[in-house]
């Protein structure tokens, strides 16, 4: 007869109650750096805001011409106007001018400063993007204040992020547009790399269901919300650009790359490889000789892009490619089978040693039993087929070019799922395409070149 297990005796109460855990006091040193802060932060405001009238100074007597009819401009009035600052509000008096033919107006000293009165401008506007990067908008703004002593609204910084991501985009389609010219100058091909891999994939953002703000019209109440739909989503499309020359191993059998170049757009196929062309034109990494190694996963849409390399290799992900086998074996040998896993481990085997007639071959003989095994064997030959010019694998290794896109894989978890996909988070069209570009310009090591973007006004 089975013995009864025994219940489990309460545990006895310890007879005193736990200590509360002690906090100690602040530090010294911490107080000291922010009395410093607290009392210097005023005198720097006051040295910026010297700095500006010395500006304002050197503009007194001089009268602009007007850009489009080259007329001399007429004064028109001068007011004070305020900004917003890292260390505070700055003001100065700001004469307009008015052209009188064509009537149009222009403010020297805040072009000169490039500051607009009232908004966010500078050095400030740059950081509280910065911290909208890599973190939500609430949370941005609790930041700002941790760490720059600056109090501000999510909404606030979502209205710096815009103006700067739109700076951003423009510039980045700017760059593919005179790329895309044959007339348009490139980098210096010199030193150019003798081979450059790409590898480029899709990642799936969730998109908001309403295209435009609900608008109040007079008094009356707002509109009723349209139902929402489900499956509202639109494909992030992210390529990377690696040399192979700068892969190391950094473990027997794995790979990792000393740099990378992201490219990432909420567009077209056409957009990211013109985005793709741009950065190696910009670059200088596509010279005459240079071959440019595409890696997919099979989609149609990389593939006929592709031909915009004269000099290029195709290259099947070899996971894709055993995913289709695995998709095969699971319907034939059972899910989980250890079958399953022999017989997928041998086409693996077979493809990395550039065996893929053989494998087409051995599939051929095989003789399922069932319609639905059939079909599933006659996909999987006919991908096999396709491909196969793709899948000499074992040359890609030898010549170092490597045969997955782990790398592009990698990318979409840091610029997509990292920021954009947190729960509960839904996109605008334009509010994902102006964060994203500023995202892809911190990991690419390029926040510097922001600091040379004007911001601009955005509807």
């Amino acid at each position: 007869m089975a013995k009864q297990r025994q219940p489990r005796a309460p545990a006895a109460e310890p007879a005193e109650a736990p200590p509360r855990p002690a906090l100690q006091e602040v530090s010294q040193f911490m107080v000291l750096e922010r009395e410093v802060e607290i009392q210097y932060r005023p005198l720097m405001l006051e040295a910026l805001q010297n700095k500006v009238n010395a500006v304002a100074d050197s503009l007194q007597g001089q009268t602009p011409a007007c850009s489009q009819c080259r007329q001399t401009m007429k004064r028109h009035d001068t007011e004070t106007v305020s900004w917003v600052a890292r260390f505070g509000h700055l003001h100065a008096a700001v004469t307009r001018y008015r052209c009188p033919a064509c009537q149009d107006e222009l403010r020297p000293l805040l072009d000169l400063l490039g500051v607009e009165p009232g908004r966010i401008s500078g050095s400030l506007a740059r950081l509280l993007a910065l911290l909208a990067v890599v973190a939500p908008y609430a949370l941005a703004a609790a930041l700002a204040w941790l760490l720059l002593g600056v109090k501000i609204s999510p909404m606030g910084i979502w209205k710096v992020v815009q103006r700067l991501g739109e700076s951003t985009c423009r510039y980045s389609e700017g760059l593919s547009q005179y790329h895309a010219d044959s007339r348009s100058e490139g980098a210096c091909t010199q030193n150019a790399p003798p081979v450059v891999v790409l590898s480029v994939d899709g990642s799936m953002l969730g998109m908001q269901v309403r295209a435009q703000r609900r608008r109040r019209q007079g008094c009356e109440p707002l509109p009723p919300l349209p139902p929402v739909k489900d499956g509202q989503f639109q494909e992030v499309k992210t390529g990377v650009v690696i040399l192979p020359s700068e892969r190391v191993e950094t473990s027997p059998g794995r790979h990792a790359v000393v740099r990378r170049l992201l490219v990432s757009c909420l567009g077209d196929a056409d957009t990211i490889f013109a985005g793709l062309y741009a950065q190696l034109r910009e670059l200088g990494w596509v010279g005459e000789h240079t071959v440019v190694v595409i890696v997919g996963d099979g989609a149609e849409w990389i593939w006929n892009r592709a031909t915009r390399f004269v000099r290029r290799c195709e290259i099947l992900d070899f996971w894709h490619a055993l995913e289709h086998a695995w998709g095969f074996a699971r319907l034939n040998y059972g899910e989980g089978s250890q079958q399953a896993d022999r017989w997928v481990h041998q086409i693996a085997t077979d493809l990395r040693a550039g065996k893929v007639q053989d494998v087409i071959a051995r599939l051929q003989r095989m003789r399922p039993k069932t319609p639905e095994l059939r079909e599933k064997l006659q996909c999987l030959i006919a991908y096999y087929r396709e491909h196969a010019g793709r899948m000499r694998y074992d040359e890609y290794w030898r010549l170092g070019y490597g045969i997955g896109s782990g790398a592009v894989e990698s990318a979409h978890k840091q610029v997509v799922h990292a920021r954009f996909r947190q729960a509960g988070m839904r996109w605008s069209v334009a509010g994902a395409r102006r964060l994203l570009a500023l995202r892809l310009l911190l990991l690419n090591d390029q926040w510097a070149l922001l600091d040379r973007l004007p911001m601009v006004s955005v509807a």
